[in-house]
């Protein structure tokens, strides 16, 4: 316990320097790329800073897993610098019970990541984003056209013209109800439909069905059956990692139920959890690493902890988009990048020196 605490100790104050730094880093980065369109735009300081303020805690997701990585790889390459590890293995303490703290300390954090990432992180950067394209003037609809909609395991068919996602309303909608073998059994057209809050009010319309081998029209008056909710005309403009875990998976089931492509908002799903664990993950290879610089150390932890980061992000990336697009599954490409890590971890681990 008392080596645990001084290794503590010796950790949290370079990862506040570490994740101070890289906040700023990655805020600037931000500023300076969208600078000149506030330039141009005659966007006031203070909106500026504005803007920087709710791009913080997302600064601050992104820089979580490389400043932990930095900070362990450091202050065990730091203790081994002082032959203090030297010692500490000489009294027969194994090097992974030395280090069992850090990994602690990143399990924590995998789960304070989630947690902040869904609390925090998702609604003030959302309000960072309308609040950039309101200064940039840069405008964003909810509004869609050419819609089709799949419901009830694909027994109901919903084609509208265009949809008015502010006054939720269908211009120009059809809807094909076929029986579970695919059979069709009517068609109900409509010009115009509104939300009442519990279904739509359909305006003029008329329902064609077959009647002794004809097929004849007649006026629909009962129209409360149709109840899918608003939102599922206006998903394809919304996206499931701007969306707090929950909402995203009734999302997936959403886009499921309707028979829309739904891959894609699955896939950024699982890379919720696995983005979350990265915390941990790099404990891991901090932990591997730790022990193998002795001299430069603060250049050598640094430039391993960015070299490491940049191959994750890039694989993490490469791996998302081939999970999108379908050409993996999408669990394999939320979570490919941290099993390889890991891997790559425990092979270090295996040969560091105790």
């Amino acid at each position: 316990m008392i080596l645990d605490r001084y290794l503590i100790k010796q950790f949290f104050p370079i990862f506040v320097a570490a994740i101070s730094m890289f906040v700023l880093l990655l805020s600037l980065i931000d500023l300076f790329a969208n600078l000149w369109r506030y330039l141009n735009y005659e966007v006031p300081l203070q909106q500026i800073l504005k803007v920087c303020l709710y791009y913080i805690p997302k600064s601050v997701s992104y820089a979580l897993p490389i400043s932990l990585l930095f900070a362990a790889a450091y202050t065990l390459g730091d203790l081994y610098s002082r032959n203090e590890l030297t010692s500490i293995f000489s009294s027969g303490i194994p090097f992974w019970r030395f280090s069992l703290s850090l990994l602690w300390i990143g399990l924590a954090f995998s789960f304070f990541s989630f947690h902040f990432e869904d609390r925090v992180v998702i609604p003030t950067f959302k309000v960072k984003n309308d609040l950039s394209r309101v200064l940039l003037r840069q405008s964003r609809t909810e509004n869609n056209s050419d819609i089709v909609i799949k419901a009830k395991n694909g027994r109901l068919i919903y084609a509208v013209d265009y949809y008015d996602s502010q006054a939720q309303i269908l211009n120009g909608l059809s809807i094909i109800e076929q029986a579970e073998t695919g059979t069709f059994l009517s068609l109900v057209r409509a010009p115009r439909a509104s939300w009442t809050g519990t279904y739509w009010a359909l305006s003029n319309a008329l329902i064609y069905s077959w009647e002794e081998g004809l097929l004849r029209a007649k006026p629909l008056i009962d129209t409360e059956v149709y109840q899918e909710h608003p939102d599922t005309f206006r998903r394809n403009s919304m996206q499931a990692e701007e969306l707090p875990a929950r909402e995203a998976a009734l999302m997936v089931a959403d886009l499921k139920a309707a028979g829309l492509p739904f891959i894609q908002a699955l896939a950024d799903y699982y890379h919720r959890y696995s983005f979350a664990s990265a915390s941990f993950l790099v404990m891991i290879l901090s932990i591997s690493m730790g022990g193998r610089f002795r001299k430069n150390i603060l250049l050598m932890s640094l430039s391993s902890s960015l070299g490491v980061a940049v191959v994750f992000y890039v694989m993490e990336m490469l791996s998302m988009m081939m999970a999108r697009l379908g050409y993996i599954p999408p669990l394999v490409g939320a979570w490919f990048p941290v099993g390889f890590f890991v891997l790559i971890g425990v092979l270090l681990l295996q040969s560091a020196k105790t």
